[in-house]
């Protein structure tokens, strides 16, 4: 019989948050003293990998900071980060942090109007890329009039290295209360353009019961962690890498592109024993290597995944071929690492998304905020505070300029999660959907609106709606309806056109890959697009075709 200490574990946990608190302090400074602890393990796309240790990694965030700090970025003001795993990605996070600024992590697939739009909502001061985004940059630098400076590596512009060079005279961490903010990372939304979340420091601290527990008591002699998750997002950032400098552990970062192949012999020359891995990766890799063992010497011994479910499937290859029971977990970015698993305390139940993570109260809540009885659905939501009382520090600080977004986002001292579940008598949480819009698709949250806006750029596009298309492979595809404007008739060269204009503009990932045309889009009697009309009807042509 499996061991079940849920109960107890639970109960026992008290949150303890130290004041002042710094990020860069606890994930960086504490553990440069050990010239022989490794940070990160830089790996680029051919393979070849350089070490950096937490005394290295200091030393640069300590100029980093004084240098920025000279160049007149202030506490409270945001600096955009567009960089791939690499070292100066993390430099620039905890310097930015160590001055009380905020970082703004942003994807290095975003296109042009992504960037803009992020950069000019958060009014960002000055922005760090390498070759992979400056291009774009510098292309809607003119629309942000608040981005005064961009400091690039590897590239031309206002280098790096001479950025580094003018910080000779390290300043003391800046004095930050838990509460000060720390990163602001945009969440797509189900209505209107993506929304910035304010992270607080303290967050640090409320995603620490969650990652231990779904990484199998992390961290243990040997560890070093892995995830092809960008750190531009929750995901990568929260999940994976700053988590594991919390504990003074080495990351392997991983500056390539994911296939199966690449993930295995990372993993293998590495000694890989923690990681984070979307379902959709997990599937390619399945079906790459259904032995794994019989080709790569692994060290793996604890996996979390998150995005999407699992499955049965997966999760037998996991536990049979890999010889490790996956433990999912659910959260987002305003409230991350909330619900979960971690089969060596509760049962992992294949499916599931698990139970709440000791520290946070979850509950399954009505409309009006009241707790529902097992079995019956309704909204995932985390209260203020915990079982004893006391204030749970992974919440956001709230919507960056936008107030009546974070009032929505609460009913009472719940807050709300926009994901629909049932739980059972054992308190597991069972996935039922979103009660909005937002969907995933191959682990990534995509938000409908932006991706129709930026449709209907194209002159060809008239109006649109953007639903999830179920896929066995990636959960979803995303798939747009489009209206014609006039003069303009269906083709497949048409398709192919408004395709590459939305991946010119947006992420890779964001683009429609499938586009079918309607004369009328069904809409509300107030003028609202009814996308769940057109969400069903996917959702029954799968069935039909035996694609759920």
């Amino acid at each position: 019989m499996d061991v079940d200490r849920y109960r107890e574990i639970y109960r026992a946990h008290r949150w303890h948050v130290p004041d002042p608190f710094n990020i860069a302090d606890v994930c960086c400074q504490r553990w440069a003293g050990d010239g022989d602890r490794i940070a990160l393990i830089a790996v680029a796309g051919d393979g070849t990998a350089v070490r950096h240790g937490y005394a290295e990694l200091q030393q640069a965030v300590e100029r980093l900071a004084a240098a920025l700090s000279a160049r007149g970025v202030g506490r409270g003001e945001r600096v955009a980060v567009v960089l791939p795993q690499r070292f100066e990605t993390i430099v620039s996070l905890l310097a930015l942090m160590r001055i009380g600024a905020v970082a703004m992590p942003l994807s290095i697939l975003f296109g042009p109007d992504a960037l803009a739009y992020r950069l000019q909502d958060s009014d960002a001061v000055a922005a760090i890329c390498d070759r992979r985004a400056v291009a774009s940059l510098l292309e809607v630098r003119d629309q942000c009039p608040a981005l005064a400076t961009l400091w690039t590596v590897d590239c031309d512009g206002e280098d790096w290295q001479a950025l580094l060079a003018d910080g000779s005279d390290p300043l003391p961490t800046c004095r930050t209360s838990p509460r000060d903010p720390a990163v602001l990372i945009y969440t797509s939304g189900t209505t209107g353009p993506p929304k910035g979340a304010l992270i607080p420091h303290q967050a640090m601290i409320g995603n620490l019961p969650g990652f231990v527990a779904s990484q199998d008591d992390f961290p243990q002699a040997g560890d070093v962690f892995w995830s092809p998750a960008d750190w531009a997002w929750t995901g990568g950032l929260w999940d994976a890498l700053m988590p594991t400098l919390y504990f003074g552990m080495p990351i392997v970062g991983f500056d390539g592109r994911f296939s199966p192949d690449a993930a295995f012999r990372l993993m293998e020359a590495h000694g890989v024993t923690n990681s984070f891995l979307f379902p959709t990766a997990l599937k390619a890799m399945m079906k790459a290597y259904p032995r794994p063992r019989e080709h790569f010497d692994l060290r793996l011994r604890a996996i979390m995944s998150a995005g999407e479910a699992v499955g049965d499937a997966v999760f037998g290859w996991c536990r049979d071929a890999l010889g490790v029971t996956v433990n999912e977990m659910f959260g987002q970015t305003e409230i991350n690492y909330i619900v979960g698993n971690s089969h060596g305390h509760w049962p992992a139940r294949p499916g599931s998304m698990g139970r709440g993570y000791p520290g946070h109260r979850v509950a399954v809540i009505d409309d009006a905020g009241e707790p529902v009885a097992a079995g019956s659905e309704g909204e995932v939501a985390v209260h203020r505070r915990d079982i004893h009382g006391d204030p749970d520090p992974v919440f956001f600080l709230g919507y960056w300029k936008n107030d009546a977004a974070t009032d929505r986002k609460y009913t009472g001292d719940w807050c709300r999660t926009g994901d629909l579940a049932v739980a059972d008598d054992d308190g597991y949480l069972w996935y039922r959907g979103r009660a909005d819009d937002v969907f995933k698709a191959a682990g990534y949250r995509i938000g409908p609106s932006e991706v129709e806006n930026c449709l209907v750029k194209h002159p060809a596009v008239a109006n649109a709606a953007v639903v999830p298309k179920p896929d066995p492979e990636r959960g979803a595809l995303v798939k747009a309806y489009v209206v014609l404007a006039a003069g303009f008739e269906p083709s497949e060269s048409l398709i192919g056109e408004i395709q590459a204009h939305v991946r010119g503009l947006l992420a890779p990932y964001e683009y429609p890959k499938e586009i079918e045309f309607l004369d009328a889009l069904p809409m509300t009697t107030t003028g609202k697009v009814q996308r769940r009309v057109l969400r069903l009807q996917e959702e029954a042509r799968a069935s039909a075709e035996g694609r759920t």
